[in-house]
């Protein structure tokens, strides 16, 4: 069962959900963005789903429906105390929306042919996406209006992750073997983005970046072929795990991962229809789905 999109959320406490970047490559408006009840073992009943979205005009999308179809990043975020989420999509939708109520708070197309692959909100509203084929970080001024378009850009090849810091004030970004910490500088209005260090990975093909939650010093990475978590303190790989193409990887605030990886039998090379956990281990299945990532639904940037 599927909730309308936008339909309001069952409440649940801040990281207990999973979001899900549900795509449909032969069926754009088909496509949701899924948050799931992990709780509930069998995701192919309607208790597991307590909210779906997709862009319409009666959300305030009308005029970027054709950017969605295949959605590529989602975060639950807090905007002057009220829930919001940030979604991107590689069809070029990048977007800031109510939650539950899904309604349109910002919108821009950002351009199928860059993929906008990831998406971030930072705390005075402005948003950040990495676009792989763009090879770009930007930070537009969302802060200013619903269509707000100005931005500040730096130049990242393969550019796949952002990640707002809130400790140390930067914004990291992925791509390739190079995560950077990028400096926000100017105005609300008029964003800069300068680099202040780098950090080169052991591998690359850098595909996913988040925090790990509850450890305000580490991030998650994932490459092609492993898995890292990255002290930010001392810009320096802590953890290896040999996992390779983890298309996503999020943990809860009590450690436990949450993992998307590619599954034989889905229409695309990079989908699933199912979700990992490790530690402790499970897995949950929704069929049919198209699933490229899942995210701890959390409004804690670490």
């Amino acid at each position: 069962m599927q909730l309308p999109a936008g339909a309001a959320a069952r409440p649940a406490a801040d990281g207990d959900l999973i979001a899900l970047t549900d795509q449909r490559f032969d069926n754009p408006s088909a496509a949701r963005l899924r948050v799931m009840n992990p709780a509930v073992a069998n995701w192919n009943t309607g208790a597991a789903q307590t909210w779906s979205w997709s862009p319409t005009a009666a959300n305030g999308f009308g005029d970027l429906t054709s950017a969605w179809g295949l959605p590529s990043d989602a975060k639950l975020r807090l905007k002057s105390g009220s829930s919001v989420a940030v979604v991107a999509d590689s069809n070029g939708l990048a977007a800031l929306i109510s939650y539950p109520a899904g309604q349109r708070i910002w919108g821009v197309n950002v351009g199928a042919s860059n993929n906008p692959h990831s998406i971030e909100m930072l705390p005075n509203g402005n948003v950040a996406v990495a676009a792989s084929a763009g090879g770009f970080i930007r930070l537009y001024n969302a802060s200013q209006g619903s269509s707000s378009a100005g931005y500040a850009s730096y130049a990242l090849p393969d550019a796949h992750g952002v990640q707002w810091d809130p400790t140390r004030k930067v914004l990291w970004a992925l791509g390739g073997d190079q995560l950077v910490a990028l400096t926000v500088g100017g105005t609300a209005a008029a964003p800069t983005l300068s680099e202040q260090n780098t950090i080169t990975l052991p591998t690359g093909g850098g595909h996913d970046l988040s925090p790990v939650l509850a450890n305000h010093d580490r991030l998650w990475v994932s490459t092609g072929s492993k898995v890292y978590q990255v002290s930010k303190s001392s810009r320096k790989v802590v953890a290896t795990y040999d996992q390779a193409g983890i298309k996503s990887i999020t943990s809860k605030a009590n450690g436990q991962q949450v993992r998307t990886s590619p599954k034989s039998g889905c229409r695309t090379s990079w989908c699933t229809d199912t979700v990992s956990f490790a530690s402790p281990a499970a897995t949950r299945t929704l069929t049919g789905a198209e699933i490229y990532k899942a995210r701890v639904w959390s409004s804690h940037y670490e």
